[in-house]
């Protein structure tokens, strides 16, 4: 399946989210993308919206290589199999480590337009975006969110590869995803339109889901 837009694939997958409608739900995207996907399926479950800033802590000269990631509120992943084979200098991941979380925090501040995060505890948390690769940053969001105490934890996304969704599956209370394939290459590739979210983008979404369903705090 190729989906026209982020909006499109949040349409379709609230539509398989529709059981946890009653069970008050707390909804969270990972910016900037999920939160366009997020905000339609707490729209279509008539749920609160939050984001969860989570960022990769990316190799010396290829920060696109993840060797971890790290969350807003400190909570970190590392990807082992991949530091087992390298040599990082000298005090290199706890500086990445604590300069990502600036910017994790930092970013979360700003969308949030500096209004409290919604409280977790004891709820039911859909944590969405808008395709998982790696599934990195995923897992440090999964982490973070149950040290705050949820009852379950669902990760939902319209695409992400079979592998990565079966290492994250035991991670959370349940996996939701509209297309599983095995021939992978980039979240965009399953788009029609993939053109980046702006920050502005997200902070209205956030204004409007508070509109339309209350803060949920």
């Amino acid at each position: 399946m190729i989906f026209a837009d982020r909006s499109q694939a949040g349409k379709l997958l609230a539509g398989h989210l529709l059981d946890y409608q009653d069970r008050s739900p707390v909804v969270l995207g990972l910016p900037r993308g999920g939160v366009e996907v997020a905000a339609e399926v707490a729209l279509a479950l008539g749920a609160p919206l939050d984001v969860i800033v989570a960022r990769k802590l990316g190799f010396p000269g290829n920060p696109e290589l993840a060797i971890g990631a790290v969350t807003a509120r400190g909570t970190r992943v590392l990807n082992d199999a991949l530091l087992r084979q390298v040599l990082l200098p000298p005090g290199f991941l706890g500086q990445e480590t604590e300069s990502q979380r600036r910017v994790a925090e930092e970013r979360e501040q700003r969308l949030r337009a500096a209004r409290p995060a919604i409280s977790l505890e004891g709820r039911n948390v859909i944590l969405v975006d808008d395709g998982i690769a790696t599934g990195m940053t995923a897992l440090a969001a999964i982490h973070d969110l149950w040290e705050r105490h949820p009852r379950a934890v669902v990760l939902a996304t319209p695409v992400g590869p079979r592998r990565t969704l079966e290492r994250l599956q035991p991670e959370v209370d349940a996996v939701v995803s509209l297309e599983t394939p095995d021939d992978f290459l980039a979240i965009g590739q399953f788009y029609e339109d993939f053109s980046q979210v702006l920050d502005e983008r997200v902070t209205e979404l956030l204004a409007a889901n508070r509109l339309a369903v209350g803060p949920g705090i």
